[in-house]
């Protein structure tokens, strides 16, 4: 099992990133093959919607430290995405991440019932946010789990922390930190 982790924290340390982490490594442990890219120390890119991933080429035409990410979760079984929020949605180094993804999709992909390049994965992904409701944020991963599902990400999960962040003890519960080895267990299976 290949499992690729997408770290889309601006800090190194973050709770996402330890979350993410706790995933990566328990996956390991149980004898997948990890590997992880911190995407704010990349240098890349967004879309620039010039749509040579459809008329010219079946990859993005980009060639910059985005496209080994874009090559390793196209190879991979299962994919972690995680990422803090931020103003009411993913960091802008996710989205960037995301944004590329549609170099995934066949030329016909508005007609195709089967409209991405890649074969099926799993997918956790992780959020955390300081603000503690619930409720508030809900649908960052129900917005994207959607565009997710089209591209191939046919089995979905989502690992979420609220009421943690900077200036508020910096610790992830370990209940979540529970639910992530059952992610890994998931992702592992």
């Amino acid at each position: 099992m290949k499992i690729v982790t997408l770290l889309g924290s601006p800090r190194s340390t973050g709770n996402s990133t330890a979350i993410a982490r706790r995933i990566t490594e328990t996956a390991a442990g149980l004898g997948g093959q990890t590997r992880t890219f911190e995407l704010n120390r990349l240098s890349y890119r967004g879309c620039q919607g010039c749509y040579s991933c459809k008329k010219e080429l079946d990859r993005c035409v980009l060639q910059d430290d985005l496209a080994e990410v874009l090559a390793a979760v196209a190879a991979a079984d299962g994919v972690v995405l995680s990422s803090p929020v931020y103003f009411g949605d993913v960091t802008a180094q996710l989205k960037g991440f995301i944004d590329r993804t549609f170099s995934y999709l066949k030329p016909d992909y508005v007609v195709n019932p089967k409209p991405s390049r890649l074969s099926p994965k799993k997918l956790v992904f992780v959020l955390t946010q300081g603000h503690p409701d619930e409720k508030l944020f809900g649908d960052v991963y129900p917005r994207f789990a959607g565009f997710l599902q089209w591209l191939g990400f046919s089995e979905g999960r989502l690992v979420r922390a609220c009421g943690i962040g900077p200036g508020m003890g910096d610790k992830v519960p370990d209940t979540v930190m529970k639910e992530a080895e059952a992610a890994a267990r998931f992702l592992a299976g």
